[in-house]
């Protein structure tokens, strides 16, 4: 997982660019992107590059327009991957639970990376 995925995702503009793209169901231009959103173009174009070096986003040129589609396996694999990773630290059937100030499983043990 790369923390570039996350950075490009924690900001709501971003997110808002996300899915309006995926809305479009089609490539989208810059432009089209910016259409609907109320920054400057260059300001959605900074924002779509770095979709796109998060890998969040496909770009590819035609003559001079850019198209940028999003890349759905992307997103789910690295989504499907924290799941995993939450799942095999969390004891099946429920959350762990706190004792005082230190996160217990349900049986009372500590969590990884907790000391008693």
């Amino acid at each position: 997982m790369e923390p570039g995925f996350f950075k490009a995702l924690c900001d709501p503009g971003r997110v808002a660019m996300l899915v309006r793209l995926a809305q479009c169901c089609k490539p989208c231009t810059v432009t089209e992107v910016a259409d609907g959103c109320p920054v400057d173009v260059s300001v959605v174009s900074r924002h779509l590059a770095m979709l796109r070096d998060a890998g969040v986003l496909e770009a590819k040129r035609q003559g001079k327009e850019v198209y940028y589609t999003v890349r759905y396996s992307a997103i789910i694999e690295t989504l499907r991957a924290i799941a995993d990773c939450i799942e095999a630290c969390c004891p099946p059937g429920g959350e762990p639970t706190t004792t005082g100030d230190q996160p217990t499983t349900p049986s009372g043990k500590p969590t990884k990376g907790t000391k008693r």
